[in-house]
């Protein structure tokens, strides 16, 4: 996989506001921590920053002399008693219950049910990260390493996402994908294209592709839909109808890696219809 830019790199594109690029960093750096919910090696920490361990070390010296993060004997990092008294007191979202914990748990059901490679998602600004890969217990097994950016027009994971997020954000995402020396009428009848398929992918509220990133491999991904948002939408269709509309965020994503044998796309449906089940008993979709 390319090298991706850092979030340094990545926030300059914003036109909108300005910011302080460091805290940025710094509180992307605490997101990994809080994601992963587990102590972390820093080369770990690094690899899903897609950033030197040397410079993710000056930031976690910070995050550790606020109390937000903590170094324990065996040279892992965790999470800060700062973290856990907001987590405490409610004045935070991101402890959600455990949120990685619950959705590890849907992987692993879904891993089970299907025979099939699972890899849980987060939206970072520089596009969908993973943070999170289950292995089928088969001789067969597709698994994204953990910190791998997924590409936004190859891939299920990508193509979900990029469904969900305001256009402003995607498409200098997705045309910096595209060859760079086709003309513009090109461009524009690319990204119009990929607009149809996003489309597409609300109507019908997952993503799949056959194939385009390796050759024989399939993928479905779905969205993880937050407690706070299933509870002001009727059902899955108002649901998708909701984030489309408003534009909200998609945080994180499910997506599903198999054979054509293990995940056929003639039953695509079919199996949709199984993962929704298992994320609706755990309350994230």
């Amino acid at each position: 996989m390319p090298a991706a830019k850092t979030l340094l790199d990545s926030s300059v594109t914003s036109k909108n506001q300005s910011g302080v690029q460091s805290l940025e960093i710094g509180l992307s750096i605490l997101d990994v921590l809080i994601d992963r919910n587990e102590p972390m090696m820093l080369k770990d920490i690094a690899e899903a920053m897609q950033m030197h361990p040397a410079k993710c070390h000056r930031y976690l010296v910070s995050l550790i002399r606020k109390d937000y993060a903590r170094k324990l004997d065996d040279g892992r990092y965790g999470l800060g008693d700062r973290v856990n008294t907001l987590a405490s007191l409610g004045h935070t979202g991101f402890n959600q219950n455990n949120l990685l914990a619950r959705l590890t748990q849907v992987a692993n059901e879904i891993k089970d049910t299907l025979s099939c490679g699972v890899q849980i998602a987060k939206w970072f600004s520089e596009g969908p990260i993973i943070i999170q890969s289950v292995e089928p217990d088969s001789p067969i097994s597709i698994i994204t390493r953990i910190g791998s950016r997924m590409p936004l027009t190859t891939s299920a994971t990508g193509q979900l996402f990029a469904s969900y997020q305001p256009d402003v954000v995607i498409q200098p995402l997705v045309k910096a994908e595209w060859h760079t020396s086709d003309a513009a009428a090109e461009m524009s009848e690319k990204w119009q294209h990929f607009t149809q398929l996003q489309a597409k992918i609300r109507t019908q509220g997952y993503a799949t592709v056959t194939g385009d990133m390796l050759m024989g491999i399939n993928a479905i991904t779905i969205p993880v839909i937050l407690p706070q948002l299933a509870s002001s939408a009727a059902n899955s269709s108002a649901i998708n109808d909701k984030i489309a509309s408003e534009a909200l965020p998609l945080e994180y994503a499910i997506t599903i890696i198999g054979t054509t044998e293990q995940l056929p796309m003639s039953e695509q449906h079919n199996v949709v219809e199984q993962i929704l089940a298992i994320a609706q008993r755990y309350q994230i979709a």
